[in-house]
């Protein structure tokens, strides 16, 4: 007979860091598929910690209802796609080819069908939930727009750049390539590449005709 190991007592006490974070991310996994796949009103705490494959009372411990429990792992699931669809801006003077980057990047996120799925449920339940709706529009567009804030400072003094508000302007150019694309994904319309590009080209150039002096 093997002499049991001597870590084995341990497993007893509390769990490490990592495994304390990955118990969390394995939660809120767990509670996003559980949320998206039953809605709010039919998603249990039951059946998120059965998910997750955890105790009734560990997943109490970290979230007192199933409120706090939604208003905390949606926005969550949200941050976790900022990066799935991030084009780096291309270096050098070609401001064009920077803001069409960025811009070819937000398009590629807003119809994500992930994104949409979360979308969708922040519509639905906003009004419920203000402070989810609050914290998921943050999560969906201020990485974006510091992203444009980036590449219009970038290149604002070599390309003599006339603007007055640099935040407002990358809000603008934003709204300019992905509002649409975004409003059709929810109803189940996603455009070609090739009819996106030649949207996303002539959304480029009249935002650099509005900002680059006569």
């Amino acid at each position: 007979m093997s002499t049991p190991s001597k870590s084995t007592p341990s497993r007893r006490g509390r769990p490490t860091q990592a495994e304390a974070k990955a118990l969390d991310e394995r939660l809120r996994a767990a509670a996003v598929s559980i949320f998206l796949e039953n809605g709010y009103d039919g998603t249990t705490m039951e059946a998120v910690a059965d998910a997750a494959g955890i105790t009734k009372r560990t997943l109490y411990a970290r979230y007192p209802d199933k409120h706090a429990l939604f208003v905390s792992v949606i926005p969550w699931a949200l941050s976790r796609l900022k990066e799935r669809h991030t084009e780096d801006a291309p270096a050098g003077d070609d401001l064009a080819a920077a803001l069409t980057a960025v811009g070819r990047g937000a398009i590629a996120r807003v119809v994500d069908p992930d994104t949409i799925r979360l979308r969708r449920m922040a519509m639905y339940e906003s009004a419920r939930f203000p402070e989810f709706a609050q914290s998921a529009e943050s999560m969906m567009y201020s990485a974006q727009v510091r992203a444009v804030v980036a590449v219009l400072r970038q290149h604002r003094d070599a390309d003599a750049l006339v603007i007055d508000d640099i935040e407002l302007a990358a809000e603008q150019f934003l709204a300019m390539v992905a509002v649409m694309p975004s409003r059709l994904a929810d109803f189940g319309i996603v455009r070609s590449p090739e009819v996106e590009n030649r949207h996303l080209e002539h959304a480029v150039a009249l935002f650099l005709r509005a900002i680059r002096p006569d």
